[in-house]
């Protein structure tokens, strides 16, 4: 769970990441659990290898600017992870459904 202090610390972590990877940020919500994204990946990289790679990147980066979640925390995350593609759907209507997932 992250508390709201994280947050911006959060998401610039992920941006830098997508960035790093040539996949494009194009909406996201940090909630306290869990984060939403709706990214650009290329197939050829595969979206499994992105999720892990931002999954590790935040992990690590997170306990090092805040050394409390270093302690009494076995992970910051967990093994599993939701991916789905949204096909034919309006990308309009997925980033309103990740914005209205904050009102929940």
């Amino acid at each position: 769970m992250f508390r709201e202090a994280n947050r911006p610390t959060l998401k610039r972590v992920i941006l830098d990441l997508l960035v790093e990877k040539n996949a494009g940020p194009i909406e996201m919500e940090v909630m306290p659990d869990p984060v939403h994204r709706l990214v650009g990946c290329d197939p050829q990289y595969g979206i499994h290898r992105l999720v892990l790679l931002i999954k590790g990147r935040m992990s690590a980066l997170l306990r090092h600017e805040f050394p409390e979640l270093r302690w009494g925390i076995p992970a910051l995350g967990t093994n599993s992870d939701f991916v789905a593609t949204v096909g034919g759907a309006p990308l309009a209507m997925v980033k309103q459904d990740i914005e209205n997932q904050k009102r929940i």
